[in-house]
């Protein structure tokens, strides 16, 4: 039986390819899925992937990550920053969550530079583009395995 991982998207992230492409590229969030689901067909991963701009709808695919998943690949967006529920929510799960992020936000606004999330994953990838996705799938098949 072919393994379930959520890959979850929090905040305007369905504005990719629209909205600071100097930032973030020029891929949509349907690009991004896509190509997420081509990368779990190829590590035997079924991906389920979602978008909300609403905080309460990521805590509430968390808990159902815990009963259908292998594992979480979450960009959280600014909840990343901002969110409590979400970090609440990573540790009250048994499977591992990664946080990824497209941006390198190290390099950013300094209110980017702390994630109160971080501390619930499992590790973090940030900066390499759409590619974060990837390389998070991947972290998840090493870990998961």
């Amino acid at each position: 039986m072919t393994q379930t991982i959520f890959v979850l998207n929090g905040p305007n992230l369905n504005m990719l390819g629209k909205r600071e492409p100097g930032i973030y590229g020029g891929k949509t969030l349907k690009d991004i899925e896509a190509d997420c689901k081509a990368a779990g067909r190829e590590l035997g991963f079924d991906v389920d992937f979602r978008q909300s701009n609403h905080e309460g709808t990521l805590v509430d695919w968390f808990h159902e990550a815990d009963d259908k998943a292998a594992g979480v690949a979450i960009n959280a967006g600014a909840y990343t920053h901002t969110s409590v529920a979400l970090h609440d929510a990573i540790r009250a799960i048994s499977i591992p969550v990664i946080e990824l992020h497209i941006s390198n936000v190290h390099a950013r606004e300094e209110f980017r530079h702390k994630s109160m999330i971080a501390p619930a994953c499992k590790g973090v990838i940030c900066g390499f583009g759409p590619h974060s996705y990837i390389l998070a799938l991947h972290a998840l098949k090493n870990i998961t395995a």
